[in-house]
């Protein structure tokens, strides 16, 4: 049985989760806050929130850890269902997406942990502390994307393996032309983690861009919805965030992006952000939303060649998530079991 935690910011995490357990063998049983999702079809936990008090006490330890406050009810309720779940079921291997302190506990109760590793600075002490004692260690970019995380740990780095991109959606679902009607479409990607556009700023944008459709996805001025595949294949360019699950739908979908980072803990996004500008992927990087000049940014995007994504998003990371998952489970060595060589900073 393999246990996942599955943290309750933005929808990534819960999207890699459901991924991996409709590819794997073995029972995956999800834990998080979150409430179970329609399409989960093994056990789910859940979890109390810790995060209801509005004056937490030391929830970092003295810098120990990222977040355990003191005195707080819902953490330990949580911290508990954990273990009494591990003591219970006896899971062979914890995935922690994200959670130092989850991965902390697991190893504490004898069970192998396999971290998700994300992009920024992950060189503070709570980070070093629990990629350090995790059995495996794996992020969701290709190898050739070099400078997506800093500080870690030089021999946690080296065997760091970078999966490449893992969407939801196969190539399958994602290609087919666009409609051929002649006009031409942008489709806006606001994540569920906060921030995006204002609709003065899609305005703007609609009025500097004749000739374009907008279409806006989620965020407090678009539609939310779970599938956006018919989105994305009918869209001349995409104008996301860089989160990594938007980027893997973008990727797979081999569509050209206008790229616009959003603040995120640890400079997650602008470091995917600068990765992306820096690497010959099919994108043009803005570091703020910009007020003026989208047409012909649009039309400097539409042309760039949306088949470069295939070294981002290859179709096989799912593959080799589980090969990984798997060989931690059984209690071997992953290396020959996952294709994507190992990479770091």
């Amino acid at each position: 049985m393999i246990g996942y935690y599955v943290h309750h910011h933005g929808h990534g995490h819960l999207h890699r989760a459901i991924v991996l357990a409709d590819a794997c063998r073995l029972p995956v049983v999800g834990l998080s806050s979150l409430p179970r999702p329609a399409e989960w079809t093994g056990e789910w936990v859940r979890l109390e929130r810790d995060d209801d008090d509005p004056g937490p006490r030391d929830a970092a330890a003295r810098g120990q850890l990222h977040w355990a406050p003191l005195d707080d009810d819902g953490l330990r309720s949580r911290m508990a269902s954990i273990s009494a779940w591990i003591a219970e079921q006896r899971p062979s291997v914890m995935v922690s997406d994200v959670s130092v302190e989850v991965a902390m506990l697991a190893r504490l109760h004898g069970v192998p942990v396999v971290s998700v590793v994300l992009p920024g600075e992950r060189g503070d002490a709570p980070h070093r502390a629990g990629l350090g004692l995790s059995s495996e260690l794996v992020s969701f970019w290709p190898p050739s994307a070099r400078g997506m995380v800093r500080g870690l740990a030089p021999a946690d780095a080296a065997r760091l393996r970078c999966l490449g991109a893992l969407s939801r959606f196969g190539r399958d679902e994602l290609s087919g032309g666009r409609p051929d009607d002649g006009v031409r479409r942008v489709v806006v990607l606001n994540g569920s983690g906060g921030g995006g556009p204002t609709a003065d700023q899609l305005d703007r944008a609609r009025a500097t861009s004749p000739g374009w459709e907008w279409q806006v996805l989620g965020g407090p001025s678009g539609t939310w919805v779970a599938d956006p595949t018919a989105a994305l294949r009918g869209a001349d360019v995409v104008v996301t965030h860089a989160g990594q699950n938007a980027l893997a739908e973008v990727a797979a979908a081999r569509r050209p992006a206008v790229v616009v980072p959003q603040d995120r803990p640890h400079d997650e996004q602008r470091t995917t952000a600068g990765v992306l500008a820096r690497g010959g992927w099919p994108v043009s990087v803005r570091e703020t939303w910009p007020d003026a000049g989208w047409g012909a940014r649009l039309d400097r995007t539409a042309r760039l060649d949306g088949e470069q994504w295939a070294t981002w998003c290859d179709g096989r990371a799912v593959h080799r998530f589980v090969g990984v998952v798997h060989a931690v489970a059984a209690g071997s060595d992953s290396a020959s079991l996952v294709s994507a060589p190992a990479a770091g900073s």
